[in-house]
């Protein structure tokens, strides 16, 4: 994903701590869907320009969606808040380690350099539309004073490419001083969704952390052709799960997954090594996952974008786009990787 900064005016909004979902989520809409003779896609300008549906026309949801869409749909929004599993797709900033060391609201953690929960403007603030119709819809988020920055997202499924959809992140610095992100694509997925992404085929730039203990095993991978993959094989006797996080700087700039009588792929802009900040991968994965226990389980697809540094009223853009199509092969990773070499060249991504 390439950066394109330019210059804009801008005040520090410093926004007090309050509910801010009371104060405007009536006038947002909860679910506004975009749709082509071969995509849907469902996005909840009520909660931050979250997607919360992607799939073909009449195929069950390819990403992963939490109960708190249903029972938690307006929630508040301050410096305290914690993290609400909505999951399905959203947009955070990078680098982790820094999410609250950089604001005063919250003095507890920015001590701590807490790297945990996300922004909450960022993550579930109602978002304004700009422009909707039936196949663009524009959201202005929240401005965040813990961040720094608000964000403006654009999706798109453009009429000569109806199987294709698009998401353009604007990051824009509020402050009147610089800031430094990058721009954070994180989509949740079921963990069953078995994931390819293309590395090195000597298996370098892979770096995978278990996140072992509290019941659960390590990572099982493969990165057999030049394609890494997690496996599901069962936990050691005893442990129920597999929980941990991989960091790979991708050979090619895509993700592609296979669920549900559906593939799909995501794919953006590869980037250089030095210009992803080093706390992070271009493309992370995160598993959790337990065997035989339905909903309990995600798998997280991230991208991140150049990490960089905004002046004041600077913008930085970064994009991705999604392709599906049907797939009705087996369940066996020769017959899925076969399927995708098709579809990478169908849609010209290389």
């Amino acid at each position: 994903m390439r950066c394109a900064l330019g210059l804009l005016t801008a005040l520090l909004v410093v926004l007090p701590s309050m509910d801010v979902a009371a104060a405007t989520a009536d006038a947002v809409p909860s679910r506004v869907r975009l749709e082509s003779p071969k995509l849907v896609i469902e996005v909840s300008p009520r909660l931050g320009g979250r997607i919360l549906h992607l799939s073909l026309p009449g195929a069950p949801n390819l990403l992963r969606i939490g109960d708190a869409v249903e029972t938690m749909p307006d929630p508040q929004v301050d410096a305290g808040a914690a993290n609400i599993p909505y999951f399905g797709q959203e947009v955070w900033v990078g680098p982790q380690a820094a999410w609250w060391t950089d604001q005063t609201l919250n003095p507890a953690r920015r001590k701590a350099a807490a790297q945990w929960p996300p922004d909450p403007w960022l993550a579930h603030a109602p978002a304004q539309v700009l422009a909707q119709d039936g196949d663009r819809l524009v959201l202005q988020g929240a401005a965040s004073p813990v961040s720094g920055v608000q964000l403006t997202k654009t999706f798109s499924i453009a009429p000569d490419r109806p199987d294709t959809a698009e998401l353009a992140v604007e990051m824009r610095n509020i402050r009147k001083t610089p800031v430094a992100h990058d721009i954070w694509f994180n989509s949740r997925v079921p963990p069953e969704t078995r994931v390819f992404v293309p590395v090195a085929r000597d298996g370098s730039g892979v770096r995978v952390r278990s996140d072992a203990g509290e019941g659960f095993d390590g990572l099982v991978s493969s990165s057999a052709d030049g394609l890494f993959s997690l496996e599901l094989l069962p936990p050691a006797e005893g442990l129920q799960g597999r929980r941990g996080k991989v960091f790979i700087q991708p050979r090619a700039g895509w993700i592609a997954g296979f669920r549900a009588g559906q593939a799909f792929l995501i794919h953006f802009e590869p980037e250089s090594l030095e210009r992803i900040h080093p706390d992070q991968g271009q493309v992370e994965l995160y598993l959790a996952w337990q065997p035989g226990q339905a909903d309990t389980g995600v798998m997280e697809l991230e991208v991140h974008s150049p990490y960089v540094t905004l002046a004041a009223g600077e913008v930085a853009m970064a994009k991705q786009w999604w392709v599906v199509r049907k797939y009705d092969g087996p369940d066996r990773r020769d017959a899925q990787v076969a399927f995708l070499e098709r579809m990478l060249a169908e849609a010209g991504v290389e």
